[in-house]
């Protein structure tokens, strides 16, 4: 033993030069960087400095050592408990006084608990402002997990689907509206098209699910009933009116025929009986495209599974359009033969005329009309397509093309007696046939309009 210190003096001394040397050289720098291996190797080394050095001086070396390390062992555990309670019982944000590398650990778990209630509030203000966006919307929001258990839905929800929030918290969606048919449509998630039910409080409601997040779902509900009501108003209009003037014009063209025979066709001029006719002859086409029109857009879709020979209904057209033409164009049909089709005979016959007659319309005499029906190369689909020689349609009117009585130009379509309702048939007939009308046309050089089907062997 040195003469004048005892070993406790030399040890507290030794501690304090190198807590001097750690706070001046060592304690900012950790505050401002993460833990490192290097910054515990230092914490480790001030630690055991001052009892390796008491061991040296006053001998029992590994004593001392023991001694360091159960004293690091304890200040750690201290820590530890100061943590425990800051964390679970403690409601301040301020965390405890530390030292060493636990003074970096509380400081980084201040800075975390920063960042997440700043993230909260973000959180919080961005659901705010969704859930009042959802408010002012016109349709009915719910938003559900994967199996249907609702979390969130808005007030027009509660007043259209009579649900009542906060209470429906938590329950199945399918137990609140108990119809087979939404059932099925959620339990079956396929959600491509909207379903549209007639509720027990006498409301249409048309039902979209769209996916939200990961494992959740909003329900979005639109009240349905009075679009509905305009459109069984219409159909019913247009079958009334086209049965309506069906009648009269009957007894037209019944007049018309005898006006034409021999002995009455001093009465009028032939020119007068000529236009009558053609006029009767055009109105009586229009009644029968508006009834076939308003049958396709309100008819249920069905399931074809009738084999139709488009090569031979093609042909057949083909006799039928060069018969009525009487060589006023110059046709050319290329017909690939043994193209078979699963689809509705009749609406596809009425599709594939439509287009001829259109091309002949609009195509001036002595022009080329060129019709090809033909599979591609790898024989999955048939092509029918019809290529006029006409003036051509601008690029802004070729999108509402097949909106019902849309007109490029008045007098050109007064001229060629279009009704502007054929396009419009072509496009439904397709849709029932899950294909659409393609549409390609410069000014000056013509058109071409066509559509593909699944080829059938």
């Amino acid at each position: 033993m040195v003469e004048g210190i005892d070993n406790g003096s030399l040890c507290l001394f030794t501690y304090e030069i190198i807590g001097s040397i750690y706070v001046v050289f060592g304690k900012d720098r950790i505050l401002l960087q993460k833990l490192t291996w290097q910054s515990f190797i230092f914490s480790f080394v001030l630690v055991l400095l001052p009892c390796v050095i008491v061991g040296l001086i006053f001998g029992h070396l590994p004593w001392w050592i023991c001694v360091g390390l159960l004293g690091l062992l304890g200040w750690n555990y201290a820590h530890q408990l100061k943590l425990s309670y800051w964390l679970w019982q403690d409601k301040s944000m301020t965390p405890p006084t530390a030292k060493g590398h636990w003074e970096v650990i509380f400081y980084g778990l201040l800075q975390l608990q920063k960042r997440n209630k700043k993230r909260r509030k973000e959180l919080a203000t961005l659901i705010k402002r969704f859930r009042s966006g959802a408010e002012s919307l016109p349709d009915a929001l719910v938003m559900i997990t994967s199996d249907g258990t609702i979390f969130w839905c808005n007030k027009l929800a509660e007043n259209l689907l009579g649900f009542k929030w906060p209470a429906d918290n938590g329950q199945n969606i399918i137990n609140l509206l108990r119809y087979p048919e939404f059932a099925r449509y959620v339990e079956g998630k396929r959600f491509e098209s909207p379903l549209t039910l007639s509720l027990f409080t006498e409301r249409d409601v048309e039902f979209r699910i769209m996916p939200y997040t990961e494992d959740q779902f909003i329900v979005m509900a639109r009240d349905v009933t009075q679009v509905k009501q305009a459109e069984i108003a219409r159909r019913n209009f247009f079958n009334n009116a086209s049965h309506e003037l069906g009648t009269p014009l009957t007894v037209l063209k019944g007049y018309l025929d005898m006006l034409e025979d021999d002995a009455l066709n001093h009465c009028l001029p032939p020119k007068a009986l000529l236009t009558m006719r053609a006029q009767s002859e055009r109105m009586d086409k229009l009644i029968k495209q508006l009834l076939a029109l308003s049958r396709l857009e309100y008819q249920v879709q069905a399931s074809y599974k009738q084999k139709i020979s488009l090569s031979e209904m093609l042909i057949a057209l083909q006799l039928s359009a060069e018969a009525l033409n009487k060589n006023a164009h110059e046709f050319e049909f290329h017909i690939e033969p043994g193209l078979f089709v699963l689809g509705n005979l009749e609406e596809l016959r009425s599709a594939m005329n439509n287009l001829i007659e259109n091309a002949i319309k609009h195509t001036p005499k002595e022009a080329k009309i060129v019709v090809k029906l033909e599979a591609n190369y790898n024989r999955t689909k048939v092509k029918f397509s019809v290529q006029d020689s006409g003036q051509g349609i601008a690029r802004e009117h070729i999108p509402h093309l097949t909106e019902r009585f849309y007109r490029v130009d008045e007098a050109r379509q007064r001229e060629s007696g279009g009704s502007g309702i054929g396009l419009a048939i072509v496009k439904h007939v397709l849709s029932r046939h899950q294909s659409e009308l393609q549409i390609v046309s410069q000014l000056g050089k013509g058109s071409r309009f066509s559509f593909s089907l699944a080829l059938c062997d």
